[in-house]
């Protein structure tokens, strides 16, 4: 396997539970170097078979880093003898003209990987550092910033491991783990206390949400003692009343088309989540280059 020299942090452990297990990452390198690979890669037919180089990779943007596994496994998976030496972590923020990592090996096979790891590394630290700029929106208030389902296909597990590297949480992983009641669910069983009734004898383990509209089904909500509340598209007078309401009855969570200007105001009114789309569905990448810092070695 390359060679990982990690940067001391100490964040590192509580980071590393958040991350797909290792063979889970080892199949997604795998489906993305069989994307842009394929049969073989013909320009790097061009290099010296045997060659040895070295390369490095810097930033040009002020960012949060994540995506050191991905990274990693690219490289693995072409040549083990690849050596890698990092010099900032997952969850570190890096500056323009910042160097990140610094490779050594087989000239064709870090050519090869390049675009696959950089890929990885670019699109996971756009998604960390745009959670990064949330949590910084409402520091110092009791109120956790959550990601969504909203995702790009495939990418689910790596997106929310990259908003934990940027400070915020994350909501239920997927359909499988948790229940949600939406409109449609509440009009199929017949009302919200049917929902909920219905939810809690199949939940098992599982945890409870459902969304309201208004403050008279909060309230319908709330009788029927469910353990969490989406509280969809409310005003700022809506979601402060409805903080009165529970009086700590129910977690309660803000949620639709909420933008980073307005995080801090919704957060001031007392709910205890808020949950953002645009974290992972509107991903800027983070502007990285890997390049050669030496002729080819014999």
């Amino acid at each position: 396997m390359p060679t990982v020299v990690p940067v001391s942090d100490p964040s590192a452990a509580s980071l590393s539970r958040y991350l797909p297990p290792p063979a889970l990452i080892e199949a997604q390198v795998r489906d993305a170097l069989a994307e842009d690979v394929g049969d073989g890669d013909l320009t790097a037919q061009l290099l010296p078979v045997d060659a040895v180089a070295r390369a490095e990779v810097m930033t040009r943007d002020d960012a949060v880093l994540c995506g050191v596994a991905w990274f990693d496994q690219v490289f693995r998976q072409l040549d083990p003898l690849v050596e890698i030496e990092w010099h900032a972590r997952d969850g570190e923020r890096v500056l323009p003209g910042q160097l990140l990592c610094s490779l050594r090996g087989n000239l064709r096979q870090l050519l090869t990987g390049e675009r696959t790891a950089l890929n990885y590394l670019q699109l996971l630290s756009g998604t960390a550092t745009r959670a990064r700029r949330y949590a910084d929106a409402v520091a110092g208030l009791p109120v956790r910033i959550l990601d969504t389902r909203k995702t790009l296909p495939g990418l689910r597990r790596q997106q929310k491991y990259a908003v934990v590297c940027g400070g915020c949480d994350n909501h239920r992983m997927g359909l499988f783990d948790a229940i949600l009641i939406k409109e449609n669910h509440i009009s199929a069983a017949g009302s919200i206390r049917a929902a909920i009734a219905a939810a809690k004898r199949l939940a098992g383990d599982a945890p409870v949400e459902i969304e309201v509209e208004s403050l008279d089904e909060l309230n319908e909500a709330l009788d029927a003692g469910v353990e969490r509340v989406l509280l969809d598209n409310f005003g700022l007078p809506e979601l402060r009343r409805a903080v009165e309401l529970t009086a700590g009855r129910s977690r309660l969570e803000a949620s639709g088309g909420i933008t980073r200007d307005r995080l801090r105001v919704i957060a001031e009114t007392g709910v205890d989540d808020i949950s953002v789309g645009g974290l992972t569905k509107h991903v800027e990448a983070v502007d990285l280059s890997m390049r050669l810092r030496s002729a080819p070695l014999a």
